[in-house]
């Protein structure tokens, strides 16, 4: 076989590849490069990459703000609950979809995976006036509570969950398991992959939030990063170095969990698709 255009093919793919990457990671490394900068040198004109001094200050001057490092820690908890909340919400239902058969089974399906076609800015105002009604403004609750069942995450689950052979189930069944037994000790160590991009998906659409926050929380003990971040300009006047080291510090937690379960991600989505 003549593989004479298989080197150049495969070097276009490199540089297709290397072009995708550079593309995608160029706003990640200025905003980086940035937060050493000073005020006047990140909007310059021409443009300029690197720094002409490189000032660690404003890593240390945002670090050192009480306001920043309270709204990391209470929005990097209020993820970590929310991701494990979704997970046992979502993975549950999936199972019960998937495996269960119970009255008005399709019915209630149809009903759990419309939201998934319903843009939330439509329902804001009404998800507001519910939490408003229920006393839960001004809570870590109201930030983590409605968004927890995602019907995303159940069409996802759910596919994963179909595709798990019945054998092993029906096995156990006749050993005398019971259902949550099943599910807890066969389902959930299987679906590591499946979960992994679930969670990681969960604390990326906490920790990214802003308009929902910005609606339901007042609590300066609970601001969110993003709100921080928002609100910086107005507090902090045109200090774009300082915000740019902000911002990289608080884009730091989602790039470090998703290089750490970026084979799982791959693997999980996979598998997910698969039918």
């Amino acid at each position: 076989m003549n593989r004479s255009w298989y080197a150049p093919r495969r070097l276009l793919s490199y540089l297709l590849v290397a072009g995708i990457a550079l593309t995608a990671l160029f706003p990640l490394a200025w905003m980086a490069m940035s937060g050493f900068k000073s005020r006047t040198e990140v909007l310059r004109s021409p443009f300029q990459f690197f720094p002409d001094v490189w000032r660690v200050e404003n890593y240390r001057l945002i670090l050192a703000d009480p306001a920043f490092v309270r709204a990391m820690g209470i929005t990097f908890l209020g993820a970590v609950l929310f991701t494990v909340a979704s997970l046992v919400v979502n993975s549950t239902a999936a199972y019960a979809f998937a495996r269960l058969e119970f009255a008005g089974k399709r019915l209630w399906w149809i009903v759990c995976i419309t939201p998934m076609f319903i843009p939330a800015m439509a329902i804001l105002l009404t998800s507001f006036v519910v939490v408003s009604k229920l006393g839960m403004l001004d809570t870590l609750a109201v930030l983590i509570v409605p968004g927890v069942a995602s019907s995303a995450q159940m069409f996802f689950l759910r596919q994963f969950y179909l595709n798990m052979p019945a054998a092993v189930e029906e096995a156990a069944l006749i050993d005398g398991a019971t259902r949550w037994q099943i599910f807890l000790q066969i389902f959930v160590p299987q679906s590591l992959g499946p979960y992994v991009v679930v969670g990681i998906g969960s604390f990326l659409a906490y920790w990214n939030s802003y308009v929902w926050p910005v609606l339901v929380v007042s609590n300066p003990d609970l601001t969110q990063i993003m709100q921080y971040l928002a609100t910086f300009r107005s507090s902090r006047g045109n200090d774009w170095g300082m915000l740019m080291a902000g911002s990289t510090l608080a884009a730091l937690p989602t790039i470090v969990l998703v290089l750490i379960f970026q084979r799982y991600i791959v693997n999980g989505v996979r598998l997910a698709g698969l039918k």
